[in-house]
């Protein structure tokens, strides 16, 4: 048998069909390499897990607690979430009520022959109660707005001064919740509820006061908070490392200035004194080419002056030749010269 037969292959053109061709789309609109089933499947999972990852703790004064007085009840432990707080999901939330109603719900502890109080005097109204307050993101604001277990405390001086990050690192971390945003309103603890006012005046009345509560509370707030910016500002080390390089970095621009405003002194020194050197160099060119010309004037009048002393000496020389000739004539020749011009001037 040749083996060549069975190495050879055949290529088919599939296209997905059905839940496939939706996995398919899924897959390309998503741009991921899972299945939509295997990312729903993924997701189902991970939800479950957080349901089973999910601890309750058993509060043991619910029994007690008093449906009239439920402003004064901590929810989170109701629902037994009180280590998780406003940390907790609203999944978890839903969880943690689901988990209650079944076991403390009315009808089936009075199944298990316990006695049931009627109407909203049994404390299942609390859990209810509960759930209506952290189900609503305003109204668990409100509740952790004013929530007995957060910590107001604001480290003292000393205690930020010698370990800053320790100290102000969980300090921060209880106060900086939605963003840092000012969460904490304090709607629930007004004095009134205004519903209950039997007219419009009244209505105006209990909100007015508790408008007027919720801003000295909201003032209180403020003023804690910028006493924790403030204190927390003055002993951060990045802030002193900040105004050290801020500090450099001005003295390095104050230095810089001052040294190009010295050069800039320097450059027009320099130029000043090129234009004192250049005068003076030009001057000294100037009186030396006047003391040239007078140079030459004097050696040309020297030259005049020889010239003229050498002319009158030879002058002197020719003058006194002259004399001498004259003076060897003898009174004979003269006489004769004279009659001989008189005769030719006058005639006979």
């Amino acid at each position: 048998m040749c083996i060549a037969a069975f190495a050879a292959s055949v290529q088919f053109q599939v296209e997905p069909v059905g839940r496939w061709f939706e996995a398919f789309l899924k897959r390309r609109t998503r741009n991921v390499s899972a299945s939509f089933r295997e990312l729903e499947e993924e997701k189902e999972l991970s939800e479950e897990s957080e349901d089973e990852d999910l601890q309750l703790e058993e509060y043991p004064m619910l029994k007690t607690l008093d449906p009239k007085d439920w402003k004064n009840q901590d929810h989170y432990a109701v629902f037994g979430l009180g280590h998780l707080r406003y940390k907790a999901t609203q999944k978890q939330i839903k969880a943690a009520h689901k988990a209650m109603v079944l076991k403390h719900h009315p009808d089936k502890r009075k199944a298990a022959g316990e006695k049931i109080v009627e109407g909203d005097n049994d404390y299942f109204t609390c859990i209810t109660k509960a759930y209506e307050i952290l189900s609503d993101p305003v109204k668990r604001r409100a509740f952790d707005s004013v929530d007995p277990t957060f910590d107001n405390a604001i480290p003292s001086k000393s205690e930020g001064k010698e370990n800053f990050f320790k100290v102000y690192a969980p300090v921060f971390e209880r106060n900086a919740r939605y963003n840092f945003d000012s969460w904490r309103e304090f709607s629930y603890l007004d004095e009134e509820e205004k519903e209950k006012a039997e007219c419009r005046d009244e209505r105006r009345w209990i909100e007015k006061q508790n408008r007027g509560a919720r801003a000295q509370r909201k003032k209180e707030e403020m003023n804690r908070i910028r006493t924790l910016v403030d204190t927390a500002y003055s002993f951060d080390p990045r802030i002193k490392k900040f105004k050290d390089d801020e500090k450099a970095r001005k003295e390095a621009e104050k230095k810089a200035k001052v040294d190009a405003k010295r050069k800039e002194q320097e450059e027009k020194e320099r130029a000043r004194q090129a234009e004192l050197e250049a005068a003076r160099l030009a001057k000294e060119k100037e009186e030396e080419e006047a003391k040239q010309v007078a140079m030459q004037a004097k050696k040309e009048k020297e030259i005049q002056k020889k010239a003229s002393k050498k002319e009158r000496q030879k002058l002197r020389t020719t003058c006194k030749v002259d004399f001498q000739c004259i003076c060897s004539v003898t009174a004979t020749t003269l006489k004769n010269a004279y009659v001989t011009y008189a005769t030719t001037c006058f005639g006979a």
